[in-house]
Protein backbone atom coordinates (compact mmCIF):
# COMPACT_ATOMS: atom_id res chain seq x y z
CA UNK A 1 0.00 0.00 0.00
CA UNK A 2 2.70 2.36 0.64
CA UNK A 3 4.13 1.42 -2.89
CA UNK A 4 0.64 2.89 -4.19
CA UNK A 5 1.27 6.23 -2.35
CA UNK A 6 4.68 6.62 -2.97
CA UNK A 7 5.05 6.20 -6.81
CA UNK A 8 7.64 8.69 -7.95
CA UNK A 9 9.96 6.63 -6.22
CA UNK A 10 9.25 3.01 -7.61
CA UNK A 11 11.28 1.62 -10.09
CA UNK A 12 10.50 3.19 -13.41
CA UNK A 13 7.81 1.64 -15.82
CA UNK A 14 9.07 -1.20 -18.53
CA UNK A 15 6.65 -2.64 -21.27
CA UNK A 16 6.11 -5.54 -19.15
CA UNK A 17 3.92 -3.50 -17.27
CA UNK A 18 1.54 -4.44 -20.04
CA UNK A 19 1.58 -7.56 -19.76
CA UNK A 20 -1.15 -7.86 -16.70
CA UNK A 21 -3.37 -6.43 -19.45
CA UNK A 22 -3.06 -9.22 -22.00
CA UNK A 23 -5.72 -11.45 -20.25
CA UNK A 24 -8.21 -8.97 -20.56
CA UNK A 25 -7.92 -8.90 -24.18
CA UNK A 26 -7.33 -12.95 -25.07
CA UNK A 27 -11.39 -12.96 -23.81
CA UNK A 28 -12.36 -11.56 -27.14
CA UNK A 29 -10.15 -14.56 -29.42
CA UNK A 30 -12.21 -14.16 -32.45
CA UNK A 31 -12.08 -10.46 -32.65
CA UNK A 32 -8.13 -10.95 -32.45
CA UNK A 33 -7.98 -13.26 -35.00
CA UNK A 34 -10.37 -11.71 -37.33
CA UNK A 35 -8.02 -8.42 -36.69
CA UNK A 36 -5.31 -10.47 -37.61
CA UNK A 37 -6.34 -11.84 -41.01
CA UNK A 38 -7.48 -8.25 -41.95
CA UNK A 39 -4.08 -6.86 -41.05
CA UNK A 40 -2.37 -9.31 -42.87
CA UNK A 41 -4.23 -9.24 -45.86
CA UNK A 42 -3.90 -5.33 -45.86
CA UNK A 43 0.26 -5.44 -45.37
CA UNK A 44 0.03 -8.12 -48.38
CA UNK A 45 -1.86 -5.88 -50.21
CA UNK A 46 0.96 -3.22 -49.75
CA UNK A 47 3.93 -5.42 -50.56
CA UNK A 48 2.33 -6.56 -53.81
CA UNK A 49 2.16 -2.46 -55.07
CA UNK A 50 5.91 -2.31 -55.27
CA UNK A 51 5.97 -5.52 -57.76
CA UNK A 52 3.75 -4.17 -59.93
CA UNK A 53 5.33 -0.53 -59.92
CA UNK A 54 8.44 -2.76 -61.12
CA UNK A 55 6.58 -4.21 -64.09
CA UNK A 56 5.44 -1.21 -65.32
CA UNK A 57 8.45 0.84 -65.07
CA UNK A 58 10.63 -2.30 -66.67
CA UNK A 59 8.15 -3.61 -69.00
CA UNK A 60 5.33 -1.48 -69.26
CA UNK A 61 6.92 1.45 -71.73
CA UNK A 62 7.76 -0.46 -73.97
CA UNK A 63 6.49 -1.60 -77.19
CA UNK A 64 6.24 -5.13 -76.32
CA UNK A 65 3.84 -4.19 -72.76
CA UNK A 66 2.12 -1.34 -73.87
CA UNK A 67 -0.43 -4.06 -74.37
CA UNK A 68 -0.40 -4.93 -70.97
CA UNK A 69 0.11 -1.77 -69.42
CA UNK A 70 -3.99 -1.25 -68.41
CA UNK A 71 -3.73 -4.79 -67.28
CA UNK A 72 -1.23 -3.89 -64.57
CA UNK A 73 -3.12 -0.43 -63.51
CA UNK A 74 -6.27 -2.41 -63.53
CA UNK A 75 -4.60 -4.92 -61.05
CA UNK A 76 -2.46 -2.12 -59.13
CA UNK A 77 -6.32 -0.42 -58.77
CA UNK A 78 -7.80 -3.80 -57.48
CA UNK A 79 -5.26 -4.43 -54.82
CA UNK A 80 -4.97 -0.52 -53.87
CA UNK A 81 -8.82 -1.69 -53.34
CA UNK A 82 -8.48 -4.63 -51.05
CA UNK A 83 -5.83 -2.65 -48.81
CA UNK A 84 -8.27 0.11 -47.81
CA UNK A 85 -11.13 -2.50 -47.25
CA UNK A 86 -9.06 -4.34 -45.18
CA UNK A 87 -7.64 -1.76 -43.39
CA UNK A 88 -10.45 0.17 -42.73
CA UNK A 89 -11.76 -3.27 -41.33
CA UNK A 90 -8.60 -3.90 -38.82
CA UNK A 91 -8.79 -0.55 -37.43
CA UNK A 92 -12.29 -1.10 -36.73
CA UNK A 93 -11.92 -4.43 -34.91
CA UNK A 94 -8.83 -3.32 -33.52
CA UNK A 95 -10.26 -0.34 -32.01
CA UNK A 96 -13.73 -1.10 -30.51
CA UNK A 97 -11.18 -4.28 -29.01
CA UNK A 98 -9.23 -1.40 -27.46
CA UNK A 99 -12.43 0.50 -26.09
CA UNK A 100 -13.64 -3.22 -24.77
CA UNK A 101 -10.50 -4.27 -23.37
CA UNK A 102 -10.26 -0.71 -21.33
CA UNK A 103 -13.98 -0.88 -20.58
CA UNK A 104 -13.23 -3.93 -18.50
CA UNK A 105 -10.23 -2.84 -17.02
CA UNK A 106 -12.22 0.34 -15.52
CA UNK A 107 -14.81 -2.41 -14.24
CA UNK A 108 -12.41 -4.18 -12.99
CA UNK A 109 -10.53 -1.69 -11.26
CA UNK A 110 -13.57 -0.07 -9.91
CA UNK A 111 -14.76 -3.71 -9.05
CA UNK A 112 -11.27 -4.53 -7.01
CA UNK A 113 -11.47 -1.05 -5.12
CA UNK A 114 -14.99 -1.99 -3.62
CA UNK A 115 -13.35 -5.03 -2.23
CA UNK A 116 -10.73 -3.03 -0.25
CA UNK A 117 -10.75 -2.79 3.17
CA UNK A 118 -11.01 0.98 4.68
CA UNK A 119 -7.47 0.61 5.98
CA UNK A 120 -6.38 0.99 2.29
CA UNK A 121 -8.75 4.28 1.47
CA UNK A 122 -7.44 5.97 4.90
CA UNK A 123 -4.05 6.25 3.22
CA UNK A 124 -5.20 6.36 -0.66
CA UNK A 125 -6.75 10.25 -1.67
CA UNK A 126 -10.07 9.29 -3.29
CA UNK A 127 -8.75 12.32 -6.34
CA UNK A 128 -5.41 10.11 -6.56
CA UNK A 129 -8.01 6.88 -7.46
CA UNK A 130 -10.59 8.86 -9.51
CA UNK A 131 -7.75 10.26 -11.61
CA UNK A 132 -6.11 6.31 -12.00
CA UNK A 133 -9.75 5.36 -13.17
CA UNK A 134 -10.17 7.88 -15.79
CA UNK A 135 -6.42 9.45 -16.67
CA UNK A 136 -4.74 5.91 -16.46
CA UNK A 137 -7.27 4.06 -18.12
CA UNK A 138 -7.63 6.78 -20.87
CA UNK A 139 -3.92 6.24 -21.92
CA UNK A 140 -4.41 2.79 -21.62
CA UNK A 141 -7.07 2.66 -24.04
CA UNK A 142 -5.06 4.78 -26.65
CA UNK A 143 -2.43 2.41 -26.44
CA UNK A 144 -4.41 -0.27 -27.21
CA UNK A 145 -6.37 1.13 -29.89
CA UNK A 146 -4.85 3.57 -32.14
CA UNK A 147 -1.27 2.57 -30.97
CA UNK A 148 -1.66 -1.46 -31.12
CA UNK A 149 -3.39 -1.00 -34.43
CA UNK A 150 -0.34 1.03 -36.02
CA UNK A 151 2.18 -1.12 -34.12
CA UNK A 152 1.15 -4.63 -35.17
CA UNK A 153 0.32 -2.88 -39.24
CA UNK A 154 4.07 -1.72 -38.99
CA UNK A 155 5.53 -4.76 -37.28
CA UNK A 156 4.37 -6.99 -40.32
CA UNK A 157 5.20 -4.79 -42.83
CA UNK A 158 8.30 -4.05 -41.69
CA UNK A 159 8.91 -7.46 -41.84
CA UNK A 160 7.50 -8.43 -45.55
CA UNK A 161 9.38 -5.51 -46.30
CA UNK A 162 12.61 -6.91 -45.15
CA UNK A 163 11.93 -10.41 -47.08
CA UNK A 164 11.44 -8.84 -49.84
CA UNK A 165 14.02 -6.80 -49.73
CA UNK A 166 16.41 -9.90 -49.58
CA UNK A 167 14.93 -10.92 -52.44
CA UNK A 168 14.91 -7.95 -54.79
CA UNK A 169 18.91 -7.16 -54.17
CA UNK A 170 20.74 -9.50 -51.43
CA UNK A 171 23.35 -6.89 -51.49
CA UNK A 172 21.36 -3.83 -50.97
CA UNK A 173 19.28 -5.51 -48.00
CA UNK A 174 22.70 -6.50 -46.04
CA UNK A 175 23.48 -3.05 -46.38
CA UNK A 176 19.98 -1.97 -44.64
CA UNK A 177 20.33 -4.73 -42.16
CA UNK A 178 23.74 -3.66 -40.90
CA UNK A 179 22.27 -0.23 -40.44
CA UNK A 180 19.20 -1.40 -38.47
CA UNK A 181 20.98 -2.35 -34.98
CA UNK A 182 22.72 1.61 -35.48
CA UNK A 183 19.14 3.24 -35.48
CA UNK A 184 17.45 0.64 -33.06
CA UNK A 185 20.02 0.68 -30.16
CA UNK A 186 19.35 4.82 -29.41
CA UNK A 187 15.42 4.01 -29.59
CA UNK A 188 15.94 1.73 -26.71
CA UNK A 189 18.12 4.08 -24.59
CA UNK A 190 15.69 6.87 -25.20
CA UNK A 191 12.97 4.68 -24.68
CA UNK A 192 13.95 4.68 -21.09
CA UNK A 193 13.86 8.74 -20.02
CA UNK A 194 10.35 8.52 -21.95
CA UNK A 195 9.13 5.93 -19.49
CA UNK A 196 10.45 8.06 -16.43
CA UNK A 197 8.83 11.28 -17.65
CA UNK A 198 6.01 9.41 -18.37
CA UNK A 199 5.42 7.62 -14.78
CA UNK A 200 6.06 11.16 -13.70
CA UNK A 201 3.54 13.20 -15.46
CA UNK A 202 1.33 10.45 -14.64
CA UNK A 203 1.84 10.74 -11.07
CA UNK A 204 1.34 14.98 -10.95
CA UNK A 205 -1.89 14.76 -12.70
CA UNK A 206 -3.12 12.52 -9.99
CA UNK A 207 -1.52 15.28 -7.54
CA UNK A 208 -3.43 18.00 -8.92
CA UNK A 209 -6.76 15.53 -9.09
CA UNK A 210 -6.59 14.72 -6.24
CA UNK A 211 -6.09 18.08 -5.19
CA UNK A 212 -9.32 19.41 -6.97
CA UNK A 213 -11.73 16.67 -5.88
CA UNK A 214 -10.63 17.49 -2.26
CA UNK A 215 -11.26 21.14 -2.86
CA UNK A 216 -14.56 20.79 -4.64
CA UNK A 217 -16.22 18.40 -2.21
CA UNK A 218 -15.27 21.24 0.86
CA UNK A 219 -16.22 24.20 -1.63
CA UNK A 220 -18.43 25.69 0.98
CA UNK A 221 -15.83 25.40 3.92
CA UNK A 222 -13.58 26.89 1.30
CA UNK A 223 -15.48 30.01 0.74
CA UNK A 224 -17.07 30.29 4.55
CA UNK A 225 -13.19 31.27 4.99
CA UNK A 226 -12.68 32.89 1.66
CA UNK A 227 -10.18 30.66 0.68
CA UNK A 228 -11.57 31.14 -3.08
CA UNK A 229 -8.30 32.71 -4.41
CA UNK A 230 -5.54 30.85 -2.63
CA UNK A 231 -7.13 27.53 -2.93
CA UNK A 232 -7.54 28.36 -7.18
CA UNK A 233 -3.36 28.99 -6.52
CA UNK A 234 -2.51 26.01 -5.29
CA UNK A 235 -4.44 24.30 -7.92
CA UNK A 236 -2.54 26.34 -10.36
CA UNK A 237 0.23 25.42 -9.09
CA UNK A 238 -0.64 21.35 -9.28
CA UNK A 239 -1.45 21.89 -12.55
CA UNK A 240 1.58 23.62 -13.61
CA UNK A 241 3.36 21.02 -12.22
CA UNK A 242 1.32 18.21 -13.96
CA UNK A 243 1.96 20.25 -17.24
CA UNK A 244 5.89 20.20 -17.23
CA UNK A 245 5.89 16.93 -16.10
CA UNK A 246 4.00 16.44 -19.10
CA UNK A 247 5.94 18.46 -21.42
CA UNK A 248 8.89 16.79 -20.38
CA UNK A 249 7.49 13.50 -21.27
CA UNK A 250 6.32 14.93 -24.91
CA UNK A 251 10.04 16.47 -25.05
CA UNK A 252 11.58 13.32 -24.77
CA UNK A 253 9.59 11.68 -27.07
CA UNK A 254 9.84 14.01 -29.78
CA UNK A 255 13.36 13.84 -29.73
CA UNK A 256 12.70 9.44 -29.83
CA UNK A 257 10.36 10.41 -33.06
CA UNK A 258 13.39 12.52 -34.71
CA UNK A 259 15.96 10.51 -34.18
CA UNK A 260 14.43 7.75 -35.61
CA UNK A 261 12.95 9.13 -38.50
CA UNK A 262 16.86 10.64 -39.39
CA UNK A 263 18.17 7.70 -38.65
CA UNK A 264 15.85 5.81 -40.81
CA UNK A 265 15.70 8.14 -43.56
CA UNK A 266 19.16 8.53 -43.86
CA UNK A 267 20.15 5.19 -44.18
CA UNK A 268 17.26 4.78 -47.00
CA UNK A 269 19.42 7.79 -49.12
CA UNK A 270 22.73 6.40 -48.75
CA UNK A 271 21.10 2.64 -49.74
CA UNK A 272 19.14 4.52 -53.02
CA UNK A 273 22.89 6.05 -54.43
CA UNK A 274 24.47 2.99 -53.49
CA UNK A 275 21.62 1.32 -55.74
CA UNK A 276 21.96 4.08 -58.36
CA UNK A 277 25.20 3.18 -59.30
CA UNK A 278 24.33 -0.36 -59.81
CA UNK A 279 21.70 0.90 -62.57
CA UNK A 280 24.51 2.81 -63.77
CA UNK A 281 26.37 0.50 -64.30
CA UNK A 282 23.89 -2.15 -65.93
CA UNK A 283 24.11 -4.59 -62.99
CA UNK A 284 20.20 -3.97 -61.83
CA UNK A 285 17.12 -2.35 -63.72
CA UNK A 286 15.21 1.13 -63.38
CA UNK A 287 12.59 -1.13 -62.00
CA UNK A 288 14.18 -3.38 -59.62
CA UNK A 289 15.76 -0.56 -57.93
CA UNK A 290 12.16 1.16 -57.74
CA UNK A 291 10.76 -1.75 -56.33
CA UNK A 292 13.78 -2.63 -54.04
CA UNK A 293 13.55 1.45 -53.21
CA UNK A 294 9.48 1.22 -52.31
CA UNK A 295 10.42 -1.68 -50.07
CA UNK A 296 13.37 -0.10 -48.59
CA UNK A 297 11.00 3.13 -47.34
CA UNK A 298 8.15 0.88 -46.38
CA UNK A 299 10.28 -1.27 -43.82
CA UNK A 300 12.05 2.45 -43.33
CA UNK A 301 8.18 4.70 -42.40
CA UNK A 302 7.24 1.30 -40.39
CA UNK A 303 10.51 1.28 -38.26
CA UNK A 304 10.22 5.54 -37.90
CA UNK A 305 6.13 4.65 -37.01
CA UNK A 306 7.63 1.72 -34.63
CA UNK A 307 9.55 4.31 -32.82
CA UNK A 308 7.23 6.48 -32.33
CA UNK A 309 4.67 3.47 -30.88
CA UNK A 310 7.73 2.70 -29.12
CA UNK A 311 7.16 5.98 -26.52
CA UNK A 312 3.00 6.31 -26.41
CA UNK A 313 3.48 2.44 -25.06
CA UNK A 314 5.99 3.54 -22.84
CA UNK A 315 3.30 6.25 -21.80
CA UNK A 316 0.92 3.46 -21.37
CA UNK A 317 3.23 1.22 -19.21
CA UNK A 318 3.38 3.98 -16.89
CA UNK A 319 0.03 4.21 -16.26
CA UNK A 320 -0.75 0.38 -16.79
CA UNK A 321 1.58 -0.04 -13.75
CA UNK A 322 -0.13 2.39 -11.61
CA UNK A 323 -3.35 0.33 -12.23
CA UNK A 324 -1.83 -2.59 -11.44
CA UNK A 325 -0.55 -1.44 -8.48
CA UNK A 326 -4.51 -0.96 -7.52
CA UNK A 327 -5.43 -4.50 -8.75
CA UNK A 328 -2.15 -5.87 -6.73
CA UNK A 329 -3.61 -4.38 -3.48
CA UNK A 330 -4.79 -7.36 -1.80
CA UNK A 331 -7.44 -6.48 1.37
CA UNK A 332 -6.71 -6.82 4.57
CA UNK A 333 -10.23 -8.16 5.04
CA UNK A 334 -11.13 -10.84 3.11
CA UNK A 335 -13.74 -13.70 3.67
CA UNK A 336 -12.41 -16.99 4.57
CA UNK A 337 -11.90 -20.12 2.13
CA UNK A 338 -14.69 -22.05 3.91
CA UNK A 339 -16.57 -19.78 5.96
CA UNK A 340 -18.58 -20.21 9.17
CA UNK A 341 -22.44 -20.26 8.82
CA UNK A 342 -24.69 -17.70 11.17
CA UNK A 343 -27.18 -19.01 12.35
CA UNK A 344 -30.56 -18.85 11.21
CA UNK A 345 -32.82 -17.07 12.29
CA UNK A 346 -30.19 -14.26 13.57
CA UNK A 347 -29.89 -14.22 16.97
CA UNK A 348 -29.03 -10.64 17.56
CA UNK A 349 -26.40 -11.09 20.03
CA UNK A 350 -23.08 -9.74 20.29
CA UNK A 351 -19.51 -10.21 22.21
CA UNK A 352 -16.54 -8.28 22.72
CA UNK A 353 -13.63 -10.94 24.07
CA UNK A 354 -10.33 -9.41 25.54
CA UNK A 355 -10.14 -7.21 22.27
CA UNK A 356 -7.26 -5.24 22.05
CA UNK A 357 -6.94 -2.83 18.26
CA UNK A 358 -4.72 0.14 16.92
CA UNK A 359 -5.09 1.47 13.47
CA UNK A 360 -2.58 0.44 10.70
CA UNK A 361 -1.99 4.91 10.50
CA UNK A 362 -1.62 5.46 14.26
CA UNK A 363 0.01 2.19 15.23
CA UNK A 364 1.76 3.35 18.23
CA UNK A 365 -1.64 4.64 20.00
CA UNK A 366 -3.66 1.68 20.68
CA UNK A 367 -7.66 2.62 20.71
CA UNK A 368 -8.62 -0.47 22.44
CA UNK A 369 -6.95 -2.11 25.17
CA UNK A 370 -8.53 -5.58 26.19
CA UNK A 371 -11.95 -4.53 25.42
CA UNK A 372 -14.69 -7.10 26.69
CA UNK A 373 -18.44 -6.56 26.59
CA UNK A 374 -21.76 -8.66 25.76
CA UNK A 375 -24.46 -7.96 24.20
CA UNK A 376 -27.75 -10.45 24.66
CA UNK A 377 -30.43 -10.40 21.96
CA UNK A 378 -32.91 -7.85 21.81
CA UNK A 379 -30.91 -5.48 24.75
CA UNK A 380 -30.46 -2.03 24.14
CA UNK A 381 -26.71 -1.32 25.00
CA UNK A 382 -25.51 2.82 24.90
CA UNK A 383 -21.66 3.28 24.89
CA UNK A 384 -20.30 6.78 26.12
CA UNK A 385 -17.42 8.45 27.10
CA UNK A 386 -14.84 11.79 26.25
CA UNK A 387 -13.47 12.13 22.71
CA UNK A 388 -11.02 9.24 21.82
CA UNK A 389 -12.35 6.79 24.35
CA UNK A 390 -13.01 3.91 21.48
CA UNK A 391 -16.73 4.03 20.93
CA UNK A 392 -16.47 4.12 17.00
CA UNK A 393 -13.99 1.64 16.90
CA UNK A 394 -16.75 -0.44 18.29
CA UNK A 395 -18.70 -0.04 15.37
CA UNK A 396 -15.67 -0.55 12.82
CA UNK A 397 -14.08 -3.63 14.32
CA UNK A 398 -17.97 -5.06 14.61
CA UNK A 399 -18.48 -4.06 10.71
CA UNK A 400 -15.44 -5.70 10.53
CA UNK A 401 -13.54 -2.75 8.59
CA UNK A 402 -10.91 -3.67 10.32
CA UNK A 403 -9.64 -7.03 12.41
CA UNK A 404 -8.01 -6.77 15.99
CA UNK A 405 -4.68 -7.19 17.07
CA UNK A 406 -5.71 -9.72 19.19
CA UNK A 407 -9.05 -10.91 21.14
CA UNK A 408 -12.38 -12.14 19.43
CA UNK A 409 -15.33 -10.47 18.28
CA UNK A 410 -18.70 -12.79 18.17
CA UNK A 411 -22.11 -11.89 16.64
CA UNK A 412 -24.56 -14.89 16.92
CA UNK A 413 -22.09 -16.93 18.90
CA UNK A 414 -20.04 -17.03 15.52
CA UNK A 415 -15.94 -15.13 15.58
CA UNK A 416 -16.70 -12.37 12.71
CA UNK A 417 -12.87 -13.60 11.00
CA UNK A 418 -14.37 -16.81 10.51
CA UNK A 419 -18.21 -15.19 8.09
CA UNK A 420 -18.31 -14.00 5.21
CA UNK A 421 -18.46 -10.74 5.67
CA UNK A 422 -21.44 -10.19 3.39
CA UNK A 423 -23.40 -11.97 5.37
CA UNK A 424 -22.12 -10.75 8.43
CA UNK A 425 -22.69 -7.03 7.40
CA UNK A 426 -26.39 -7.87 6.27
CA UNK A 427 -27.42 -8.64 10.25
CA UNK A 428 -26.49 -5.08 10.69
CA UNK A 429 -28.39 -1.65 10.01
CA UNK A 430 -25.77 1.14 10.88
CA UNK A 431 -26.76 5.12 11.03
CA UNK A 432 -24.01 7.43 11.47
CA UNK A 433 -23.55 10.95 12.64
CA UNK A 434 -23.38 11.89 9.15
CA UNK A 435 -25.19 9.38 7.03
CA UNK A 436 -24.36 9.59 3.01
CA UNK A 437 -26.68 11.17 0.95
CA UNK A 438 -25.58 10.10 -2.53
CA UNK A 439 -26.71 12.46 -5.89
CA UNK A 440 -29.72 10.24 -6.91
CA UNK A 441 -33.29 10.16 -6.03
CA UNK A 442 -35.10 9.79 -2.66
CA UNK A 443 -36.50 6.61 -3.50
CA UNK A 444 -33.20 4.89 -4.42
CA UNK A 445 -30.99 6.94 -1.56
CA UNK A 446 -33.98 5.05 0.81
CA UNK A 447 -33.22 1.69 -0.48
CA UNK A 448 -29.80 1.73 -1.13
CA UNK A 449 -28.86 -1.36 1.41
CA UNK A 450 -31.89 -2.82 -0.55
CA UNK A 451 -32.64 -2.39 -3.83
CA UNK A 452 -35.00 -4.87 -4.67
CA UNK A 453 -37.55 -2.91 -2.03
CA UNK A 454 -40.64 -1.95 -4.12
CA UNK A 455 -42.09 1.75 -3.77
CA UNK A 456 -44.60 0.40 -1.51
CA UNK A 457 -42.44 -0.55 1.47
CA UNK A 458 -39.60 2.47 0.66
CA UNK A 459 -42.58 4.78 1.71
CA UNK A 460 -43.31 2.41 4.59
CA UNK A 461 -40.28 2.92 5.77
CA UNK A 462 -40.26 6.19 5.18
CA UNK A 463 -43.27 7.01 7.21
CA UNK A 464 -41.89 4.68 10.20
CA UNK A 465 -38.75 7.92 9.93
CA UNK A 466 -41.10 10.56 9.95
CA UNK A 467 -39.71 11.53 6.44
CA UNK A 468 -42.74 10.88 4.23
CA UNK A 469 -44.21 14.33 5.15
CA UNK A 470 -40.65 16.72 3.94
CA UNK A 471 -40.51 13.86 0.64
CA UNK A 472 -43.96 14.46 -0.36
CA UNK A 473 -43.67 18.05 -0.35
CA UNK A 474 -40.99 18.26 -2.55
CA UNK A 475 -41.75 18.92 -6.11
CA UNK A 476 -40.96 15.33 -7.62
CA UNK A 477 -41.80 13.32 -4.51
CA UNK A 478 -40.06 10.42 -4.02
CA UNK A 479 -38.48 10.83 -7.96
CA UNK A 480 -36.94 14.29 -6.16
CA UNK A 481 -33.10 13.92 -7.29
CA UNK A 482 -31.41 14.92 -4.59
CA UNK A 483 -27.95 16.95 -4.72
CA UNK A 484 -24.59 15.50 -4.11
CA UNK A 485 -23.88 14.56 -0.65
CA UNK A 486 -27.61 15.22 0.29
CA UNK A 487 -26.74 19.42 0.01
CA UNK A 488 -30.52 20.18 -0.35
CA UNK A 489 -31.53 18.64 2.71
CA UNK A 490 -31.40 19.91 6.30
CA UNK A 491 -29.13 17.83 8.72
CA UNK A 492 -32.66 16.02 10.38
CA UNK A 493 -33.98 15.23 6.77
CA UNK A 494 -30.74 13.42 6.05
CA UNK A 495 -30.86 11.50 8.99
CA UNK A 496 -34.70 10.36 8.56
CA UNK A 497 -33.28 9.21 5.09
CA UNK A 498 -30.13 7.36 7.11
CA UNK A 499 -32.92 5.71 9.31
CA UNK A 500 -35.74 5.11 6.84
CA UNK A 501 -32.37 3.43 4.90
CA UNK A 502 -32.10 0.86 8.24
CA UNK A 503 -35.78 -0.13 8.56
CA UNK A 504 -36.13 -0.94 5.00
CA UNK A 505 -32.93 -2.78 5.63
CA UNK A 506 -34.98 -4.47 8.57
CA UNK A 507 -31.82 -6.03 10.39
CA UNK A 508 -31.64 -7.62 13.77
CA UNK A 509 -28.66 -5.59 14.56
CA UNK A 510 -29.20 -1.93 14.86
CA UNK A 511 -26.02 0.51 15.00
CA UNK A 512 -26.06 3.98 15.76
CA UNK A 513 -23.39 6.30 16.24
CA UNK A 514 -24.23 9.41 17.34
CA UNK A 515 -27.31 9.69 15.45
CA UNK A 516 -28.53 12.45 17.05
CA UNK A 517 -25.68 14.87 18.16
CA UNK A 518 -25.82 16.95 14.97
CA UNK A 519 -29.34 18.04 15.80
CA UNK A 520 -31.30 20.84 16.60
CA UNK A 521 -33.79 20.36 19.28
CA UNK A 522 -36.76 19.94 17.11
CA UNK A 523 -35.29 17.81 14.64
CA UNK A 524 -34.00 15.86 17.50
CA UNK A 525 -37.30 14.73 18.84
CA UNK A 526 -38.67 13.52 15.49
CA UNK A 527 -35.28 11.44 15.05
CA UNK A 528 -35.33 10.12 18.69
CA UNK A 529 -38.96 8.94 17.98
CA UNK A 530 -38.27 7.30 14.33
CA UNK A 531 -35.32 5.63 16.35
CA UNK A 532 -37.72 4.34 18.89
CA UNK A 533 -39.49 2.88 16.33
CA UNK A 534 -36.65 1.51 14.60
CA UNK A 535 -35.26 -0.09 17.74
CA UNK A 536 -37.96 -2.19 18.95
CA UNK A 537 -37.50 -5.50 18.89
CA UNK A 538 -33.53 -5.31 17.85
CA UNK A 539 -30.41 -5.49 19.33
CA UNK A 540 -29.03 -1.95 19.57
CA UNK A 541 -25.80 -0.47 20.45
CA UNK A 542 -25.85 3.40 20.50
CA UNK A 543 -22.96 5.55 20.26
CA UNK A 544 -24.09 9.39 22.21
CA UNK A 545 -22.67 12.27 23.51
CA UNK A 546 -26.07 13.61 24.22
CA UNK A 547 -26.80 11.43 27.64
CA UNK A 548 -30.39 12.25 27.82
CA UNK A 549 -31.16 10.59 24.50
CA UNK A 550 -29.69 7.28 26.46
CA UNK A 551 -31.86 7.44 29.47
CA UNK A 552 -34.03 4.49 28.58
CA UNK A 553 -30.92 2.12 27.71
CA UNK A 554 -31.15 -1.45 28.98
CA UNK A 555 -27.23 -1.15 30.21
CA UNK A 556 -24.71 2.04 29.86
CA UNK A 557 -21.26 1.20 29.19
CA UNK A 558 -18.72 4.22 29.91
CA UNK A 559 -15.70 3.74 28.05
CA UNK A 560 -12.38 5.90 28.80
CA UNK A 561 -8.73 5.26 26.26
CA UNK A 562 -10.22 2.12 24.93
CA UNK A 563 -11.17 0.50 28.14
CA UNK A 564 -14.79 0.19 29.82
CA UNK A 565 -14.45 1.80 33.82
CA UNK A 566 -18.62 1.45 34.25
CA UNK A 567 -21.20 0.33 33.37
CA UNK A 568 -25.14 0.19 34.58
CA UNK A 569 -28.12 1.92 34.09
CA UNK A 570 -28.45 5.53 34.02
CA UNK A 571 -29.68 5.91 37.37
CA UNK A 572 -27.05 3.85 39.28
CA UNK A 573 -24.34 5.39 37.15
CA UNK A 574 -25.10 8.61 38.48
CA UNK A 575 -25.30 6.75 42.09
CA UNK A 576 -22.12 5.80 41.61
CA UNK A 577 -20.71 9.47 40.65
CA UNK A 578 -18.10 8.06 38.57
CA UNK A 579 -16.95 9.27 35.31
CA UNK A 580 -19.90 8.85 33.84
CA UNK A 581 -21.85 11.19 37.11
CA UNK A 582 -19.15 13.91 35.82
CA UNK A 583 -19.89 14.42 32.17
CA UNK A 584 -23.51 13.74 33.10
CA UNK A 585 -23.10 16.91 35.38
CA UNK A 586 -21.36 18.60 32.73
CA UNK A 587 -23.77 18.45 30.48
CA UNK A 588 -27.02 18.61 31.85
CA UNK A 589 -25.90 21.63 33.74
CA UNK A 590 -24.59 23.12 30.48
CA UNK A 591 -27.88 22.60 28.41
CA UNK A 592 -29.85 23.91 31.74
CA UNK A 593 -27.65 27.07 31.58
CA UNK A 594 -28.48 27.28 28.12
CA UNK A 595 -31.84 26.70 28.41
CA UNK A 596 -32.46 29.75 31.14
CA UNK A 597 -30.31 32.07 29.08
CA UNK A 598 -33.20 31.26 26.15
CA UNK A 599 -35.85 31.91 28.18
Amino acid sequence: MADLLDGQNRPKAALSALKPLIPYGLVYKGRIAAALAALIVASGATLVVPIAVRRVIDFGFTEQGRASLNAYFAMLLIVVGVLALASALRYYLVITLGERVVADLRSAVFRHLTSLDPAFFDQTRSGEIVSRLTADTTQVKAAFGVSVSIALRNVFLFLGAVVLMIVTSPKLSALVLLAIPVIVVPLVVSGRAVRRRSRAAQDRLADASAYAAEAVGAVRTMQAFGMERLTAARFTEAAEEAFDAARLSTTMRALLTGVGIFLVSASVVGVLWYGAQDVLSGAMTGGRLSQFVLYAVFAASALGQLSEVYGELAQAAGAAERLGEILATKPAIEAPRDPKPLPKPPLGTVAFEDVRFAYPTRTEQPSLHGLSFAIASGERVALVGPSGAGKSTVLQLLLRFYDPQSGHILVDGVPVSEADPFGLRARMALVPQEPTIFATSVLDNIRYGRPEATEEEVRHAAVLASADGFIQAMPQGYGTMIGERGVTLSGGQRQRLAIARAILKDAPILLLDEATSALDAESERKVQGALDRLMDGRTTLVIAHRLATIRSADRILVMDRGEIVEQGTHDTLLAQGGLYARLARLQFTDEDGRAQAAE
